[in-house]
């Protein structure tokens, strides 16, 4: 269960080795139904497991040519990695301007070990069209980068790496979310943006000391607008009434379903598909809160609940294992070893270097708001 009186590097550790360790347990899963995950593994996923083909994970369609599983990291992994070592570059609170400058480079120049191709590659190489859109609008279309998500699918893609902001951000869920919309702005418009704002509040808001999972779906409320927000009350309303992710699978779906444009069918999308909306919300950020809530903030239930979702679990458990991480709880040592092993990645560096950025932003934001008090205090003496 999370540990209430957890620090701030424990928590960033948690939030960023529990967010790939989900990752890689989803990947093998994603895109099908906890009925067919199931019959598939003859039972729940209860840890790492193979690819859904088994050896002929190189040609099965439709996953081919990624091999998912084995604890293989995915794309929403390699995200969070690029946008923690823009932080290390900057040191300081990012922008759009920023994704434009640093992000995107990143993506594009820097070839990096990409476990699902089990080879050395450009993460442009590995992400997917709602992510190479930064690419084609930012550097080929020199876009405004406040405006370049204008046009894009409405997805995931933005909230599933926003789990850094919400830790520079810590215990500031209101900064978190400012600060990950105007992020996001480069890459998503709609609730795929707003999502993202949400996600990193959420983070944020589980970095607090005594939160709870509760406290973090009341943060997320608060924050939320429009087909977001209803979508998070609506599943977590269903959530509250569950204490094991079985029972809950099939309502939580039930209650995002309205406010979800994928449809029934995830690999067949409906025609109205991730289009810009203020009534409607991506499916796995209210899914992945309201697993956090079924488990009362437990890592490894949350994560496995997620998992067992099915459709884009390995989103989902990205976001649940970083909201449990950042809310103290234990990622499972040989889960987390297992998959550094397997993705050729050191999965506590990354948390190392954001713990020291996040710390140097903090003095600076200090300096800025006693400069401004006292400018403030000032002014306010002169009426």
């Amino acid at each position: 269960m999370p540990h209430t009186d957890a620090g701030l590097e424990e928590r960033i550790t948690g939030a960023l080795v529990g967010a790939a360790v989900g990752d890689a347990l989803g990947g093998p899963v994603e895109g099908y139904t906890p009925e067919q995950i199931l019959e598939r593994h003859g039972g729940r996923v209860h840890g790492i497991v193979g690819p859904w083909n088994g050896d002929g994970w190189r040609t099965a369609r439709p996953i081919a040519p990624y091999h998912k599983g084995d604890g293989h990291v995915t794309d929403d992994t390699l995200m969070t990695h690029a946008l923690v070592r823009v932080y290390e570059r900057v040191r300081d609170h990012l922008d759009a301007y920023a994704i434009a400058e640093h992000l995107v480079p990143d993506m594009m120049t820097t070839p990096r070990w990409i476990p699902e191709l089990e080879a050395e590659a450009l993460p442009l190489q590995r992400v997917f069209l709602a992510e190479k859109w930064l690419v084609a609008r930012l550097h080929y279309g020199h876009v405004d980068p406040r405006e370049a998500g204008a046009g894009n699918i409405v997805n995931c893609g933005a909230a599933m790496y926003m789990a850094p902001v919400g830790l520079v951000n810590a215990a500031d869920p209101r900064g978190a979310y400012a600060e990950a919309l105007d992020i996001a702005g480069a890459h998503q418009s709609s609730y795929g943006r707003e999502a993202a704002g949400v996600f990193a509040a959420a983070v944020a808001a589980a970095c607090a000391p005594g939160a709870t999972a509760r406290s973090v779906v009341d943060t997320c409320v608060r924050l939320a607008k429009d087909g977001t927000r209803a979508a998070i009350e609506a599943v977590c309303e269903v959530a509250s009434r569950h204490a094991d992710f079985e029972s809950a699978l099939r309502p939580l779906r039930e209650a995002v379903a309205p406010f979800d444009t994928v449809g029934p069918d995830y690999r067949t999308p409906s025609l109205g598909a991730r289009r810009p909306s203020r009534l409607h919300s991506i499916e796995e950020l209210p899914i992945a809160l309201g697993m956090l809530l079924v488990a009362r903030g437990d890592y490894r239930h949350a994560v496995l609940g997620s998992v067992n979702y099915g459709r884009d679990c390995d989103s989902i458990a990205t976001m649940a294992g970083a909201l449990a991480g950042a809310l103290g709880s234990d990622v499972p040592a040989d889960w987390a070893k297992t998959v550094a092993e397997a993705s050729r990645l050191d999965l506590h560096a990354p948390a190392t270097a954001l713990t020291e950025v996040a710390l140097q932003i903090h003095e600076r934001d200090v300096r800025r708001r006693r400069a401004h008090e006292a400018a403030f205090t000032t002014l306010a003496g002169t009426r």
